[in-house]
């Protein structure tokens, strides 16, 4: 579904990516890990056309979007949530939601979608007239995936969404991204809490100083002597 070749970035003269290249098979949840300043919002913010590259390739659904603004991935169907949550906090939940919907993918769509994620989270419904500022960092997440599904993407990328947030209120975050994944949405996720990602990811990849230095399975990297003493503190 998304496949990156060879990916440079660089900020200034500094290289955030070095030839950075993964493949996302559609309906799967894949997982990149790494430390602070690995490039894991880099990559992100590359793919989403936020951050240009100087060389490689981005090919999502077989087109190749290398250099596209963020309005046109989008448009094509490449979400993001990002870190942060990033909501408008003046405006109230429904006015973030219609916003969602702008896209030109999803107008048709905005009475069927937003059912869809009121359904998903309820609590929104109850806030639909309150301004997102107001609302506790867990409502704000709930908040960023559904206006990110208001634009009916068909990959998201989830940018560190625990960030900042309760163990129980990350449980029930991941639990809706594994919910999103079984109905067929195909996940990108940015998190750190390794292990659990780990553990939702069939596929991961390790970035380390703007590298990917190992990739396989969740299961296989979670078990790996080097992810676990680097990541998981074993």
């Amino acid at each position: 579904m998304l496949r990156v070749e060879n990916l440079d970035v660089f900020y200034g003269d500094v290289q955030a990516l070095d030839a950075v290249s993964l493949d996302i098979e559609e309906g799967a949840i894949v997982a990149i890990v790494g430390a602070n300043g690995a490039g894991k919002t880099t990559l992100i913010r590359a793919l989403a056309g936020m951050q240009q590259q100087a060389r490689g390739r981005i090919n999502f659904r077989g087109v190749d979007i290398s250099g596209w603004p963020s309005h046109r991935v989008c448009d094509l169907g490449l979400g993001q949530v990002a870190e942060g949550r990033q909501v408008f906090p003046t405006l109230s939940v429904a006015e973030n939601l219609d916003i969602g919907a702008m896209l030109p993918r999803a107008r048709a769509l905005r009475t069927k979608n937003r059912e869809r994620v009121l359904s998903l989270f309820p609590v929104l419904a109850e806030r639909a007239r309150q301004s997102a500022g107001t609302l506790s960092g867990g409502e704000q997440q709930m908040l960023a995936i559904a206006r990110c599904l208001m634009g009916a993407p068909q990959l998201i990328m989830f940018d560190e969404p625990s960030l900042g947030l309760a163990p129980n209120i990350v449980r029930n975050l991941l639990d809706t991204i594994r919910a999103l994944n079984a109905e067929g949405l195909t996940c990108l996720l940015v998190e750190q809490n390794v292990a659990l990602s780990l553990r939702l990811a069939s596929r991961a990849y390790v970035l380390e100083n703007g590298r990917v230095t190992l990739s396989g399975s969740g299961a296989e990297l979670l078990s790996d002597d080097r992810v676990r003493s680097a990541y998981l503190g074993l």
